[in-house]
């Protein structure tokens, strides 16, 4: 089994912020592949799904970005999964907007949603970094990253979440250089 955690804020007022690519990720990944509606588990919500030949547990921590290892840990431990079972889905500061980048183990670099991840499980689990883009200034960070995608970039995101969902595949299977190539090929104009 292996267990997906997508990284967010729960709540209404905090659905198209780009800190919560993550959600919006396996939200995308669930629907295009027509699982089931999400349970109450874990400290967040859960779904028990197959893709492929893969046993998956997709899981939105209901923690809030800052406690979100608490959740992803309780799930880890249930399922008795090395932290190599997991793949965390997560906004990424520090790649251009709509990049898509997989990596295993590594800091945090000041993502707090992945500082509590790693302070719960370890830092060798796999990373889907979805890329916001940078604001230019350390001092706009927060407001960036807390802020709501334009409307001007919907389209783009549109575009990532629905290539990444359909090649979710590809992860679930360990071939990350294939997902993130056909990502990249899904995104050319």
């Amino acid at each position: 089994m292996q267990l997906w955690a997508g990284l967010g804020n729960p709540g209404a007022q905090y659905a198209l912020h780009r800190h919560n690519a993550g959600f919006m990720a396996l939200d995308a990944i669930a629907d295009f592949h027509d699982f089931e509606a999400p349970k109450k588990r874990f400290l967040g919500w859960a779904i028990e799904a197959r893709l492929g030949g893969e046993k998956l547990l997709l899981l939105k921590p209901a923690t809030f970005m800052n406690d979100s290892g608490q959740s992803i840990g309780e799930a880890m431990r249930f399922y008795k999964l090395a932290p190599e079972a997991v793949t965390v889905f997560y906004d990424e500061l520090d790649l251009a907007p709509f990049k898509v980048k997989v990596k295993r183990g590594g800091g945090t670099a000041g993502h707090n949603g992945i500082r509590s991840t790693v302070a719960h499980i370890g830092e060798d689990f796999r990373r889907v970094r979805l890329g916001i883009g940078h604001p230019g200034h350390k001092d706009r960070v927060t407001g960036h990253v807390l802020g709501n995608f334009a409307k001007a970039e919907m389209d783009d995101l549109a575009t990532m979440l629905g290539a990444v969902a359909a090649e979710a595949p590809w992860l679930a299977q360990g071939d990350d250089v294939r997902f993130m190539n056909d990502v990249a090929l899904r995104q050319q104009p």
